[in-house]
């Protein structure tokens, strides 16, 4: 590798050549503000470009407006308000130039072309203030588009580039996972993620699938076991024969999930545009309409304040939609900031707008409902009395399995001791053995201890076993000698999920369902303790986004890779900041940094409050505008009031939007329009 290659910054580690961190870069469909053939410096500076030089041309115009009021400093004023115009105004000017070539006039154009007009008739300040407004609504966009092509890259960073070919001669090579065929034999060491679909053809492990299935319980894969791609083998090495390429592997489909979600999420501002693109051709038309025609109706002359071509230009600037921009933007915002001081992030405030129409809820199990960590709920013994609870921990405390960190804290808890064993050794897939006090022990799953178990309580174990799963809870078996110990456990369940659901359920008379991927063993018990009665389990991703697309209105709340296409395709995904995967965050449209989903009603609250304080600004700034244009393009009031009315009612729909900056939640009360019971932030 030359010089140039080492300086290259790694944020796609797999890959070991420029040229292939060049090909995943442009897989990853990621902007090129990240790309890895820039250096940390550069990549700092050119996120969220068009966001920094919004707020610096802010801060310009702010300092212009001051300089203005000083005797002298109307030189200094002029300059930042040439720079101001540089920074916001020349890329809205290109856009603008752009839409205008290919025939389309849309509300930005009327934008641009009023800010640039209101320097003619000495508006310059309106004008740049307009500017910024729109660069500032336009960046926030952008910033928060970008987030979702993140998805994609997170899972690249899951999946391998890499994987170990065993050679003819048993050696084995490094290869790109790209390059490998249906039938190649890879070797998977402990601890590494699988990064083809295989079936095992030499030795056993246990694998974790929570990332893909939600379920925490790994899973023992024998010879002939088909073993997804990103999955993590825990313990043994196992040799698989691949299946599936890397364009075909569980990965790649479930990428493929989540760009057709994506592409096909309701588009929340189509009408918005729809509006937009009316609007502004109207208002050009009318201001032409006016310059021409008012000579002629009304005797005044074309040039000077009195005349026509002024008066049409005030009328362009007046009805610019400042307020209707900030209208909007604000209330978000104000939104937003709320529901961050609450450890609830949002990427972009219109998901708001998109939860207040939902009227189905649909949740994942595990993770979501639950913690996602097993706890140990007791141990039950038979054919001895011996507490083996010390034996157990002393086995399984530096295993990496859930069930042994359940049972370690289990016995921390109790202050159980360890003991002396022997001939510890892990049995790759099944569990692990040991001697003591001269005796084997052997603790695992239920297959590989159930068969050596005393026949004397061969029915009896077996009938406790079968009430354990029907209950919804796992178990796994300690054998020493003629005893055996039963560990039931569980996912506990999240503190106050029963009265969230119950309160989603009555105040805002939403349905709830469960989608899972664990079984209905696991599913149903879980379900009824917190109050759901529509259950769907044994789903893959591409079921759960089945009934996702086939649900309206509907909000998801996931945290594996199993839930991204459905957290992508649903109306609003909601995904788990601390037990989430990464892929399931980008995916999601809102995140519970804090897991704190007891906040979901809160949450639908806030929804339905920005709702209505938008509706209110869209009517305020609707007002604005026809109180300081008409009169002023009739003449009847100057040029500066009707920048006063128009600027106006912009403050009066900022500080109606600044009232969703409150978090405290109040008491419920009934809609009287609705009949539905709602709470009250104010």
């Amino acid at each position: 590798m030359n010089s140039t290659s080492r300086t290259i910054p790694r944020l796609f580690p797999s890959a070991t050549t420029g040229v292939e961190q060049f090909d995943e870069f442009f897989d990853s469909g990621m902007e090129e503000s990240i790309s890895p053939f820039l250096m940390p410096d550069s990549r700092k500076w050119g996120e969220n470009i068009r966001l920094k030089a919004s707020i610096f041309a802010a801060f310009l115009l702010f300092f212009s407006l001051i300089f203005s009021f000083f005797p002298g400093g109307k030189t200094v004023a002029n300059l930042l308000l040439l720079f101001t115009y540089f920074f916001v105004g020349v890329p809205a000017l290109i856009a603008s130039i752009e839409d205008l070539l290919s025939l389309e006039i849309n509300i930005d154009v009327l934008m641009t072309l009023a800010a640039f007009l209101s320097v003619l008739i000495g508006s310059g300040i309106e004008g740049a203030l307009l500017l910024v407004l729109f660069a500032f609504s336009g960046s926030l966009e952008e910033a928060v588009r970008s987030k979702a092509k993140g998805t994609l890259s997170s899972l690249k960073k899951l999946s391998p580039q890499k994987a170990y070919v065993v050679e003819p001669n048993g050696s084995l090579k490094e290869r790109s996972v790209k390059d490998l065929v249906v039938g190649t034999p890879i070797h998977i060491k402990a601890g590494q993620i699988v990064p083809l679909d295989g079936e095992v053809i030499e030795g056993a492990s246990s694998v974790n699938l929570v990332h893909l299935t939600g379920e925490n319980l790994p899973q023992t894969k024998t010879m002939g076991d088909e073993v997804p791609a990103g999955a993590r083998n825990l313990e043994g090495a196992i040799t698989l024969r691949v299946t599936r390429t890397s364009s075909e592997s569980t990965l790649s489909r479930i990428i493929e999930l989540i760009t057709q979600a994506q592409e096909a999420k309701p588009k929340l501002q189509r009408w918005l545009d729809k509006v937009s693109k009316g609007y502004a051709m109207t208002i050009i038309g009318l201001s032409l309409l006016f310059a021409l025609s008012f000579p002629w109706l009304f005797s005044i002359p074309y040039l000077g304040n009195e005349g026509s071509i002024y008066r049409a230009l005030t009328f362009l600037i007046a009805a610019s939609p400042c307020a209707l921009i900030l209208a909007v933007p604000i209330a978000y915002l104000s939104a937003v900031s709320a529901c961050a001081r609450q450890g609830i992030l949002l990427k972009g405030g219109v998901i708001l707008d998109a939860l207040s129409r939902c009227d189905t809820l649909a949740m994942d199990k595990t993770g979501t409902l639950t913690t996602g960590i097993l706890s140990c709920l007791g141990i039950e013994s038979f054919g001895g009395s011996e507490d083996l609870l010390p034996l157990a921990y002393t086995m399984e405390r530096s295993a990496l399995h859930p069930i042994a960190q359940a049972i370690s804290d289990y016995a921390q808890k109790r202050e159980a001791p360890l003991v002396s064993i022997s001939d510890f050794k892990v049995v790759p897939g099944y569990g692990l053995e040991a001697t003591y006090i001269g005796k084997r022990a052997e603790i695992g799953n239920k297959e590989w201890i159930f068969p050596k178990i005393p026949p004397s309580i061969h029915s009896q174990v077996a009938k406790r076993i079968k009430e354990i799963h029907e209950a919804g809870e796992l178990v796994t078996l300690l054998l020493y000698e003629k005893q055996l110990s039963i560990f039931r456990f569980s996912d506990s369940l999240r503190p106050e999920i029963r009265e969230t659901i119950g309160e989603i359920q009555n105040h805002y008379k939403m349905r709830v369902m469960m989608l899972t991927g664990d079984h209905q063993q696991s599913a149903g018990p879980i379900a009824k303790a917190v109050g759901i009665e529509e259950v769907y389990a044994d789903l893959r991703p591409e079921d759960k986004l089945k009934i996702i697309s086939e649900t309206e209105n509907l909000v998801m709340i996931g945290d594996g890779i199993n839930d991204a296409p459905a957290l992508a395709r649903a109306h609003v995904g909601i995904s788990m900041g601390k037990v989430g995967s990464t892929t399931a965050i980008d995916a999601s449209d809102i995140i519970f940094l804090h897991d704190n989903i007891e906040q979901l009603g809160w949450l639908i609250e806030k929804s339905h409050q920005v709702t209505r304080i938008v509706k209110q600004n869209l009517g305020l700034a609707g007002a604005a505008i026809i109180f300081a244009s008409i009169p002023a393009l009739l003449g009847w009031i100057p040029l500066y009031l009707a920048v006063i009315l128009h600027e106006g009612g912009t403050v009066v729909v900022g500080l109606n939007a600044l009232r969703l900056l409150r978090t405290k939640r109040g008491a419920p009360h009934v809609d009287s329009s609705t009949g539905e019971t709602e709470r009250s932030n104010y």
